[in-house]
């Protein structure tokens, strides 16, 4: 044995009970997060009324368009707006009066009410990569995505300490027909995880077969009365509300269930090219969409969303990590809280094509950015790759590994009596050493957060065992959790009745692909 490693195994006393406890199959979740730092505000007072001002001139002079929904144009012509055709002209004022009745923090069930969160205040709720139609891993490479990817993702949001939401199109199932997929996915996430859970939003009958496999789930006097399902509804922006989205948003809004209301903003190609110009589209769009959520149902829960990139004027491409980005974030924030409303952003964003350093910094931005925008509830959290075309099962899993630094910085500095030291200051003086002193025996195992993926060996271990990377040492994760992996005990009955429910769906109309 070398001199080194033996002086290794010599630092090392009690390892192996220590990597016996790091390595024991866990199934803990970390509750929601709330901060106990202050949110970055980097707009002024003035800045912000030009803004809301600015958006409520949009809304009054340009208006939004609500295209083939007939049924949405005489609600707004009822309560005010000036509509001609399918573009709807809101009054300075009213759409803000409307979005007065939406909640500012509500509750979001899941199935295991020990894990469930609160979304709003000063609570921040983590999900994972929301829609990829690719999956890469490394020793697959990328392909399409299967509904054995799609189970897997569940699996292993399922085993992540520090995901506390279960998140909806994780990837998309492509071997499944597009009009059947949702329900293998709604399966899934209700049988895989016992954690909060997203519906389907692509055709207002998804909407429904949500809500129904919710009630099978719950209890339908449950859902009628609760909170169990938050879905996303994307704006056509610039100034566009689709029937498909609305239907969605009408399906939940009148069932009490939660919807994202989130503009799709790529910078210089749907908004304009500036911050205070993206920011009032953003704003202009919020309100027209939260009102009418609100005209639907008063009182349903909404949260305000700001899917905000920019765009490389080279290739067309989008681009995430940027100061741009973050400003647009930030002020979003800001401006979501004049509001009143739970605000939807941010994400482990990157345009890499690997798991790579690009990956990394961009993404590190991105989940850092999100964290000070003061943001609630955080969709793609783990696992993007390449401008959201893929889910990465090795970055699924590094990502969400990071997340526990946001749950610690988000704790911010404890100045009570055990943090502030004094008694290990006094026990050891000049020139001597924390290691063997009370406090930090009392306190090491809680003191520091820890990876569980990243490598701190030293050199001479990290290269006995074979010098592994971050992408190696991702897949090794994924496989330890995959092989760990044990679903949630569910009530046999309830799980017969879902099965039977998408069983008999699926059987009730033909395939399509298209």
């Amino acid at each position: 044995m070398s001199e080194a490693r033996a002086e290794r195994r010599a630092r090392g006393g009690g390892g192996a009970a220590r990597r016996a406890a790091r390595t024991a199959v866990s199934l803990e979740t970390a509750r929601f997060i709330e901060r106990n730092i202050p949110n970055l505000e980097i707009l002024d007072d003035e800045a912000l009324a030009i803004i809301e001002w600015n958006a409520e001139t949009v809304l009054e002079e340009i208006g939004v368009n609500f295209v083939e929904n007939p049924a949405a144009l005489e609600l707004w012509r009822a309560a005010g707006a000036d509509v001609q055709g399918e573009r709807v002209r809101i009054p300075r004022g009213l759409a803000r009066q409307l979005c007065a009745t939406a909640p500012a923090r509500f509750t979001q069930h899941a199935r295991n009410p020990e894990r469930n969160v609160e979304i709003g205040g000063k609570s921040l709720v983590l999900a994972p990569v929301y829609g990829p139609p690719f999956v890469r891993d490394l020793t697959r490479g990328r392909r399409y995505a299967t509904l054995e990817d799609f189970r897997n993702f569940v699996k292993l949001g399922y085993m992540s300490k520090w995901l506390h939401h279960s998140g909806g199109t994780v990837c998309e199932p492509t071997d499944v027909a597009v009009n059947k997929r949702h329900l293998d996915m709604l399966l899934a996430h209700m049988t895989l995880s016992d954690k909060p859970y997203m519906g389907s939003v692509t055709e207002p009958v998804r909407a429904e077969d949500s809500v129904k496999m919710s009630e099978i789930l719950f209890g339908a006097d449950f859902v009628a009365q609760n909170t169990v399902m938050t879905s996303l509804i994307n704006i056509n922006s610039p100034l566009t509300f689709d029937a498909t989205m609305m239907g969605a948003l009408e399906v939940y809004a009148r069932a009490g269930q939660a919807s994202i209301i989130s503009p799709f903003i790529v910078g210089g190609a749907m908004a304009p090219v500036t911050v205070a110009g993206t920011l009032t589209q953003v704003l202009a769009e919020v309100l027209a969409g939260v009102a009418y959520s609100q005209m639907i149902r008063p009182g349903a829960p909404v949260i305000m969303g700001a899917f905000v990139t920019s765009i490389d004027m080279n290739s067309g491409a989008p681009t995430f990590g940027t100061p741009e980005a973050a400003h647009i974030t930030y002020g979003a924030g800001q401006l979501a809280r004049r509001l009143g409303l739970p605000y939807r952003s941010g994400g482990s964003f990157c345009g890499s094509k690997l798991p790579d350093a690009q990956a990394a910094y961009e993404t590190a931005n991105s989940l850092n950015m999100a964290l000070l925008a003061g943001v609630n509830f955080m969709l793609h959290a783990c696992g993007w790759l390449e401008g959201g075309l893929v889910a990465s099962y090795e970055k699924f899993v590094l990502d969400a590994d990071q997340l526990g630094t946001l749950h610690h910085l988000a704790k911010g500095v404890s100045m009570d009596e055990n943090g502030q030291a004094m008694d290990a200051l006094r026990e050891v003086g000049p020139g001597g050493h924390f290691l063997g002193c009370a406090h930090t025996q009392a306190n090491f195992k809680s003191a520091f957060w820890r990876s569980d993926v990243l490598d701190y060996k030293p050199f001479e271990t990290w290269e006995e065992e074979g010098a592994r990377d971050s992408a190696t040492l991702g897949a090794a994760r994924v496989e330890k959790q995959l092989r760990d992996y044990q679903a949630p005990a569910l009530d046999p009955a309830i799980a017969e009745a879902l099965t039977a429910y998408v069983e008999q769906r699926k059987a009730s109309e033909p395939d399509a692909f298209g």
